[in-house]
């Protein structure tokens, strides 16, 4: 199941929404429905409010990376992404070392078809 990324800031914002309206949506937003029902139903005490007001607080001192360990599942937008980059590359040097070979004879024109194809597969 793909889960779309949370955001710290959103979820900040949600957290000191809930000192002056509904309290507990910002754990909705980060997939802990239980925690937010608990929220919703001490509504009626100053409890909610407050430990909102200290979890925004907590999202704000976090660091991207922390909030992405405890909040996203580690995964980071731009590690993902920088990931994918550096793959491509390797595959797009490897393509490269290949039609190389083939050009100057060493391997045949199958072969580099047969290799060619398994660096495709490797991206699917």
């Amino acid at each position: 199941m793909l889960t779309k990324r949370k955001s710290r800031s959103v979820a900040a914002v949600l957290a000191f929404s809930g000192t002056l309206t509904i309290s507990g949506l910002h754990k909705f937003y980060l997939g802990q429905p239980l925690w937010g029902v608990l929220y919703v139903l001490l509504s009626w005490t100053p409890i909610p409010k407050v430990a909102s007001a200290i979890e925004g607080v907590w999202y704000l001192a976090q660091d991207e990376e922390a909030f992405d360990r405890n909040f996203n599942l580690g995964k980071s937008a731009a590690r993902t992404s920088q990931k994918v980059i550096n793959q491509v590359g390797a595959l797009a040097n490897a393509m490269r070392e290949l039609d190389a070979l083939r050009q100057d004879g060493l391997i045949s024109e199958y072969e580099f078809e047969q290799k060619r194809r398994q660096l495709l597969d490797q991206i699917s």
